[in-house]
C-alpha cells in the first residue's frame, strides 16, 4: 500500500507542476482563451483512461494468463513432480511473507516461468512443462524464488502504477499538441479539425514509443533485484545456475504470449536501439551482477 500511495502521489504532483508550470509560461491561458482547451478537465481525463486501462489489466491479470497460456492450476497434486512444485512454492511464500499463490503448469517447449495477479497475496506463479522437464530441482527452485520475489516486491502492481503513469502522460501531452497545431497554427476556430486528429494520433505514437522505453527500463531493473531475491530464496549457486541453463537454452524461441511475457524468466537477446525496448537484461549481465553481488 505504501508502494501504491507514493506512485499515486508522485504522479498527482508531477500533473500539479505541469499544470503550474503552464500556468506560469502563459500556455494555459493561450490555450485556454486561443484554443478553447480545458486543461484541468483533460488532465483528469487523461489520469482516468491513463489508470484505468492498466488497472483492468491487472485485476484480470490472471484469469488472462491462465486463458492465455493454457496453464493447469495445480489444486491437489497427481505426481511427485507437482508434490515438489507446490511444497516448494509454499517454504518460499513463507520465507518471504506472503500468502500462498496459486501454483500452475502450462504446456510449452521452452525453459521458462511466469508470476502475475493484482496483489501479493492472490497471485499465480506458473512453470511450462520444458522448464520441469530440462531443469533439476535445484536449477527450477531458483526460477521460483525469481517470480516469488516479484510477487513479494509487488512488481505486477508497480509496474501497472508507472504504466498509468506514462499513459496518462502520452494522453495528455499527445492532445495538448494536437490543440496547438489545430488551433494556433492552423488557425481552426470550430471543434476539432482534421490537424487536431492527425496530430493527436502521431504525437501519440511517438510519445508511447517514448514512454515503452522508460517502462522497460524499470522491467529491466526488476530483473536484476528478482535475481537476488532467488538467490536468497533458493541460494546463489542456483541462480546462477539457472541462468546459465536459460542461456544454453536461449536459442529456442519463447513461447509466453505477449499478455505474460514481461513477466517472465526470460528475456530477449537485442543491442542498439532494440536493447532499449527489452524487458529483462542480457542474461550474461545478470550473471555477471549475481557473480560480483552488486544487485
Amino acid at each position: 500500500m505504501k508502494r501504491i500511495f507514493l506512485l499515486v502521489a508522485t504522479n498527482f504532483a508531477v500533473l500539479a507542476v505541469l499544470s503550474v508550470s503552464m500556468q506560469l509560461l502563459g500556455i494555459d491561458r493561450m490555450l485556454t482563451e486561443e484554443a478553447g482547451l480545458n486543461l484541468q478537465g483533460l488532465l483528469i481525463m487523461a489520469a482516468v483512461f491513463g489508470f484505468g486501462g492498466s488497472f483492468i489489466s491487472l485485476l484480470i491479470s490472471k484469469w488472462m494468463a491462465k486463458r492465455a497460456t493454457g496453464a493447469h492450476v495445480i489444486d491437489v497434486p497427481s505426481n511427485m513432480s507437482e508434490r515438489w512444485l507446490v511444497d516448494t512454492v509454499k517454504r518460499q511464500a513463507e520465507k518471504a511473507g506472503i500468502g500462498m499463490p496459486e501454483v500452475a503448469i502450462y504446456d510449452a517447449p521452452e525453459i521458462n516461468a511466469f508470476a502475475t495477479g493484482w496483489n501479493r497475496d492472490s497471485a499465480l506463479v506458473a512453470v511450462s512443462t520444458g522448464l520441469l522437464q530440462n531443469m533439476s530441482q535445484e536449477e527450477a527452485e531458483a526460477v521460483l524464488g525469481h517470480e516469488m520475489t516479484h510477487v513479494a516486491n509487488g512488481d505486477m502492481v508497480t509496474l501497472t502504477l508507472i504504466q498509468g503513469v506514462v499513459n496518462t502522460f502520452v494522453i495528455f501531452l499527445s492532445r495538448v499538441i494536437g490543440f496547438v497545431v489545430d488551433r494556433v497554427l492552423l488557425k481552426n476556430e470550430r471543434g476539432h479539425g482534421p490537424g487536431f486528429w492527425v496530430t493527436t494520433i502521431v504525437a501519440q505514437l511517438v510519445l508511447g514509443i517514448l514512454a515503452s522505453i522508460i517502462v522497460m527500463w524499470f522491467s529491466r531493473q526488476r530483473e536484476f533485484r528478482a535475481d537476488a531475491g532467488g538467490a536468497s530464496l533458493a541460494g546463489r549457486n542456483k541462480m546462477i545456475a539457472a541462468l546459465e541453463r536459460l542461456k544454453l537454452n536461449h536459442e529456442q524461441p519463447a513461447q509466453l504470449p505477449d499478455a505474460v511475457k514481461a513477466f517472465g524468466i526470460s528475456g530477449g537477446v537485442g543491442a542498439g536501439l532494440k536493447r532499449l525496448f527489452m524487458s529483462h537484461p542480457p542474461l550474461d549481465e545478470r550473471i555477471a551482477a549475481l557473480r560480483s553481488g552488486e544487485q
